[in-house]
């Protein structure tokens, strides 16, 4: 391993998810809360871009959510997405700064596990080829597998995205042997990646009890967080809860 995969390579950047104020709009089929709303507080409380997930069925994020977000936004958007042909047609029509390709499947809570990119690296390849030619960077969100991190090197992704619910999960679950082991895979496997030139990002699941790992790990150069965010924004309010997550993604970077 180069010695640069243990060297702090800048900043840990922050990007929040607003999919679930959305959520909470769509349940009672109202105007509020509204997602715009959220991303302008979340500017303001430190955020360094905001994530959307435009799903299929849209059960949250819909189609004016993103158009709004394109308008009045000034951080990033990290637009997530299936990799269909509706999909690519709206990325293509927006060109957001990023665009992160993930797994779909209607029956399913929330994303589950990583897009299988070795698999179907041919036509991903294809996908994403006019997302980038239109200037979009590609992150792909994959679990920290070797196979799956070389399939989006070879792709062309500029960004893979490491699924951390497994670790976050067994946390949970009180498993901290196998927790850790998680972890020790998460650190490796960023570093394998940003020796392949391809920049590390993180995300799902990740709480104030499960952040600083993960922040730690010095190829990392974001972190989207999300339900946590929006669920303790309840009881403290969003600046709060943002601000907490950014002291304790800090506090770990150093």
């Amino acid at each position: 391993m180069s010695e640069t995969a243990n060297t702090p390579l800048g900043k840990l950047r922050l990007g929040v998810n607003i999919d679930h104020v959305a959520t909470v709009r769509n349940a009672r089929g109202s105007a509020y809360p509204d997602p715009i709303r959220a991303a302008k507080i979340a500017e303001q409380s430190g955020a360094d871009g905001i994530t959307a997930h435009l799903r299929e069925d849209r059960r949250h994020i819909s189609d004016a959510d993103i158009e709004g977000l394109m308008a009045e936004l000034t951080l990033p958007l990290n637009f997530e997405m299936a990799a269909t042909a509706e999909m690519q047609a709206i990325a293509l029509r927006h060109k957001p700064h990023a665009v992160c390709i993930v797994p779909e499947k209607r029956e399913e809570r929330t994303t589950e596990g990583g897009l299988e990119v070795a698999r179907e690296e041919n036509s991903l390849a294809h996908f994403i080829a006019p997302l980038r030619e239109a200037g979009c960077r590609v992150s792909i969100f994959i679990a920290a597998d070797q196979a799956q991190i070389e399939a989006a090197a070879r792709i062309g992704a500029a960004v893979i995205e490491l699924h951390t619910g497994a670790y976050c999960d067994l946390h949970a679950e009180g498993k901290f042997d196998e927790r850790d082991a998680e972890l020790v895979r998460l650190t490796e496997m960023a570093a394998y990646a940003h020796e392949l030139g391809l920049e590390v990002h993180a995300g799902h699941g990740l709480t104030y009890d499960t952040v600083a790992p993960i922040a730690a790990i010095p190829q990392v150069m974001e972190l989207n967080i999300g339900h946590f965010l929006i669920g303790e924004a309840i009881f403290t309010g969003l600046p709060t809860a943002i601000g907490e997550m950014r002291r304790l993604m800090d506090d770990a970077r150093v």
